[in-house]
């Protein structure tokens, strides 16, 4: 263990109360409770895997959460076999039918963007539901399978306790401008670059 000598504790000590009162008085200060709406693009990894963390955090505290993949198709992922050991507590929907490269079909992917959203909005008006996520809805926004506009405006007029996470890259401007809080995931460094495929449990 590092000796530290009496001035430079007594030093340090000055600092983090001064820096404490800052905190409290910055903490004091925020009254406002409400449902946030949270965006999550960029093009790193993790962007639904933080909207899971979010859902866990949830269902800790007893709440039900809602989620609709709007992209990503029927495979099998061990976040969904996870979630469902909490039975009716989440409710989820895969509503993909795979990326827009492997389906091809412009039609195909409109028509499973329209039936998402439907179970999306049914979520969105569940009262039981404290939490949707609405995984990839940035990707079925970018290529217009969906209007804008009717996104933003069910997402911005839900009811006033209920949290939503968006998640997908390249998030329009105008969902961006309607957030109450977006963090956007960097591609720093990925191991896929350096020819490691997909793994189970990182991946999937």
């Amino acid at each position: 263990m590092t000796e530290i000598d009496a001035d430079e504790a007594a030093r340090h000590k000055a600092k983090m109360e001064k820096r404490k009162q800052v905190q409290d008085a910055e903490v004091a200060e925020k009254t406002v409770e409400k449902g946030l709406l949270i965006v999550n693009p960029g093009p790193g990894k993790g962007k639904t895997t933080a909207a899971f963390g979010l859902a866990l955090r949830m269902l800790g505290y007893g709440k039900r959460v809602g989620v609709v993949q709007f992209v990503k198709g029927a495979w099998h992922t061990g976040e969904m076999d996870a979630f469902k050991r909490f039975g009716d507590q989440v409710v989820w929907h895969t509503m993909g039918e795979g990326f827009t490269w492997e389906t091809q079909d412009l039609q195909r992917d409109l028509a499973a963007a329209e039936r998402a959203w439907v179970k999306a909005e049914e979520l969105l008006a569940d009262p039981t539901i404290g939490l949707v996520i609405l995984d990839e809805l940035n990707i079925a926004l970018r290529y217009d399978y969906l209007n804008l506009e009717a996104v933003v405006a069910t997402l911005t007029t839900r009811r006033p306790d209920l949290h939503v996470v968006v998640t997908g890259r390249n998030a329009k401007p105008a969902l961006v401008e309607a957030a109450d809080l977006v963090t956007e995931m960097t591609a720093t460094k990925h191991h896929f670059k350096a020819g490691v495929k997909a793994q189970q449990g990182i991946e999937f």
